[in-house]
């Protein structure tokens, strides 16, 4: 009779564990998850802005070694990640393509302006920075014109801050959830001991004394959570970077051992806090309430 009672509260007591580690895994998979998109949303958001291109169309008066000169200047500013000499020529045969038919043979001359496509750094692709270059660039003696399209900045400028905005109140409510699901799991893991815990105290035993293996238990069984976590998580960046290589997320060693590094220490926290305020409510418990 013993042997089955042994036998049952063992299996009680790993069915237990289990579902602690489980929760701690799909939770901190889940906050691993939106750490990556959180990590990656700047990325993806400065690969869009630096598709936005300002094109500076240069005056028919000056020379191939000016025009050098001008494009030397500009691969040296700050702002300038990388720049396409358009001849007015190549500019010509690219429309008359578009249009489908020759238009020089009607006007004789070629109206077009030979042009610098410039395409710019995410840090300075808003309205403002942009507006305060064109302004720079149309006092240049070399430029005729400068052109961009403003709409589309405006419209990707509010785009990005919405979407970061939305991003910071799911990852709150998932980090509240987070702690609410694995504090619950932990709590009712020790509530099958909450027995012990009183003997224990009665018998002249520490809160520290009382507490620290329940801590040291918990912390191993969220370190065992957060590494199915992270397998899991290795499964999904693989995938990811297999459909979607242009984001690079193999490559990006530092932002995954960050991301590794925050699901250990969350791990850690949430166990250590958990199973904290979690003994400290069956060690402040009077014997007549435990039943309850």
């Amino acid at each position: 009779m013993t042997n089955s009672f042994d036998s049952f509260q063992k299996r009680r007591l790993r069915s237990s564990y289990a579902s602690v580690i489980i929760s701690i895994a799909i939770v901190l998979f889940m906050i691993g998850v939106l750490g990556l998109i959180l990590l990656k949303s700047t990325k993806v958001a400065n690969h869009f802005k630096e598709e936005v291109v300002m094109s500076l169309y240069l005056n028919d008066e000056i020379s191939e070694a000016q025009i050098e000169t001008f494009r030397e200047e500009l691969l040296k500013k700050p702002y300038t990640k990388e720049i396409y000499f358009i001849s007015k020529d190549e500019a010509a045969k690219t429309y008359s393509r578009d249009i489908g038919e020759d238009y020089l043979q009607f006007l004789g001359t070629n109206p077009l302006k030979n042009g610098i496509d410039l395409y710019l750094k995410a840090d300075f692709v808003t309205p403002e920075k942009m507006q305060e270059l064109q302004q720079e660039f149309q006092k240049n003696a070399f430029i005729f014109d400068v052109s961009y399209h403003k709409p589309l900045v405006e419209q990707l400028t509010k785009n990005i801050q919405r979407i970061s905005f939305w991003l910071l109140i799911i990852s709150g409510f998932f980090a509240v959830i987070s702690i609410i699901l694995i504090n619950s799991s932990i709590r009712l893991s020790i509530y099958s001991k909450r027995f012990n815990i009183k003997t224990m105290q009665m018998v002249g035993a520490t809160k520290r004394f009382i507490r620290r293996p329940f801590i040291w238990q918990s912390m191993q069984l969220g370190f065992v959570g957060a590494f199915i976590a992270l397998i899991g998580l290795a499964f999904v960046v693989y995938y990811v970077d297999e459909y979607i290589p242009s984001l690079e997320l193999l490559k990006d060693y530092f932002s995954l051992l960050y991301l590794a590094l925050g699901i250990l220490v969350s791990a850690f926290i949430i166990t250590w806090v958990s199973t904290y305020f979690a003994t400290q409510r069956f060690l402040n418990l009077q014997t007549n309430e435990l039943y309850y």
